[in-house]
């Protein structure tokens, strides 16, 4: 089976909580803390691996610690890494801090290395992408990079999946680039300027992107699921639960590395939707990213339950 190759950034997520943020000046003491990876593409990488899928990922590095956890992490999950090290830059970190009371946060992200993903780093991978099943971006590294690999792999035939997070502005001609987007409701929202919160309001936005030239559509809707969207209908695929909800961060990326994992495979596109929905819905009973990512057993067994 050729491979999916997935380009994006890792960052080390430092998470913090505690009563209050400190002022300028002053020390508080904590109450919890955890590190972690993060970053779109690797929590995708390592979703997609975990699912089956042969997986390269394309990403910088720093020389540090956080390197390491990066490589570490992929290791486990059986992702191949494409790295280019950037001796002159930092691997990305971001610091997350949460209020005890609440459970608000808030954010810093030093990309870093990752930060300076360029043309040149997807171009040393040209025959890599040209290979692939499917490949997958997402909106964190520099947008150059991400067009200049859809370019690539469009040209080649390869199916091209974009995950437009953070949403940012985007041209008809990149978005023509590509067989599936697969926003969340809010990112939907941004790139039409269409409210997202009904299926029927989801089946408007993935018109409205259609127009603007992508293959297909896939809108990602948390509890309601997910809805495909392509020029001869629908379908909307309910959430496919596994258990109690213990964190949603990642769900995304078990999304559309599952959906990834089938679509290389030949699946369907509805089972493959159904397929990425059952990724996520084992991912969000876990806390945590890329550790809360389900096996490919798991994932067939829930597939399985009557």
């Amino acid at each position: 089976m050729k491979p999916i190759v997935i380009l994006g950034i890792f960052v080390a997520d430092t998470a913090y909580r505690a009563d209050r943020q400190p002022k300028m000046g002053e020390t508080i003491l904590g109450t919890s803390f955890v590190l972690g990876p993060g970053g779109k593409g690797s929590n995708q990488s390592v979703a997609a691996a975990m699912a089956g899928g042969e997986v390269h990922f394309i990403t910088r590095l720093g020389r540090d610690a956080f390197a390491d956890i990066a490589r570490a992490t992929w290791a486990r999950a059986g992702v191949v890494p494409e790295v280019t090290e950037d001796a002159e830059s930092y691997t990305g970190a971001a610091y997350i801090f949460i209020e005890n009371a609440t459970g608000n946060n808030a954010i810093i992200v030093a990309p870093g290395a990752a930060g300076r993903v360029s043309v040149a780093d997807v171009e040393a991978r040209r025959a890599l992408i040209e290979g692939a099943a499917v490949f997958v971006t997402q909106l964190e590294q520099p947008i150059p990079a991400a067009r200049h690999a859809l370019e690539i792999a469009r040209a080649a035939g390869v199916l091209t999946i974009l995950n437009p997070a953070p949403a940012a502005p985007l041209d008809d001609a990149m978005l023509a680039l590509c067989d599936y987007v697969t926003p969340n409701e809010s990112e939907a929202e941004a790139l039409t300027g269409l409210p997202v919160t009904t299926v029927a309001e989801a089946e408007a936005a993935a018109d409205a992107l259609l127009a603007k030239g992508v293959g297909a559509v896939v809108i990602t809707l948390g509890d309601k699921g997910a809805l495909y969207r392509d020029r001869t209908g629908s379908v909307h695929v309910p959430v496919i639960s596994a258990g109690p909800v213990v964190e949603t961060t990642g769900a995304g990326d078990a999304f559309n590395g599952g959906f990834a994992v089938a679509l290389s495979e030949g699946q369907d596109v509805a089972e493959a939707v159904r397929f990425g929905c059952a990724t996520a819905g084992i991912s969000v009973t876990r806390p945590g990213t890329a550790p809360a990512m389900p096996s490919r057993s798991e994932i067939e067994a829930l597939l399985a339950r009557p």
